[in-house]
């Protein structure tokens, strides 16, 4: 039980470096095609890695919630509806 606690604790955590990693290689293929030299170059090297972040972010969001619970999480989720109710383990 301990380890499905801490695997959910790190599910948010997964998305981010996913898609950290995949912001930071969008970061370095515009940095090594612009070669930005001056300080606006920089800039689009900057917005492309922001912009790249936020929407690999929302699109792991969005397929993370495509998933259907399974009967072990539908029950777990009950559970934290209905704290009152008897258990069934």
């Amino acid at each position: 039980m301990t380890s499905n606690i801490r695997k959910d604790r790190m599910r948010p955590a997964e998305l981010l470096g996913i898609a950290g990693a995949l912001a930071a290689f969008v970061g370095v293929i515009v940095a090594l095609s612009t070669r930005p030299a001056d300080g606006q170059g920089w800039t689009v090297v900057i917005v492309f890695t922001g912009v790249a972040f936020i929407g690999a972010l929302v699109m792991l969001a969005m397929l993370a919630l495509s998933f259907k619970p399974n009967r072990d999480e539908l029950q777990d989720m009950d559970e934290q509806d209905h704290p009152d109710r008897p258990t069934r383990h």
